[in-house]
């Protein structure tokens, strides 16, 4: 597995190389949202009510912002790795 946000991760994941990501969250007890965010992949902020939707939220942000860094057609190959570390 190759970490988005290394060196040549962008020629990695064109060949096929399985990648990880880290994204971190937070719960806004505020707003009563859990917010995720990415230092890996640029532009990757999230907000859900819950932890499951979350994730689904960040399924399809990764998937855009993979095929617009990329510049593919939509990224259909999954991320390998989605841990969620909770901060």
């Amino acid at each position: 597995m190759y970490r988005i946000g290394f060196p040549f991760w962008r020629q990695a994941a064109l060949l096929g190389v399985p990648l990880k990501l880290r994204i971190d969250v937070i719960r806004d007890p505020e707003a009563n949202v859990f917010v995720a965010t990415s230092d890996d992949l640029k532009g990757l902020v999230c907000e859900a009510a819950s932890m499951d939707d979350l994730v689904k939220e960040i399924e399809l942000a990764m998937t855009e912002l993979l095929a617009l860094q990329l510049r593919a057609q939509p990224f259909k190959r999954p991320v390998a790795d989605l841990r969620i570390c909770a901060a």
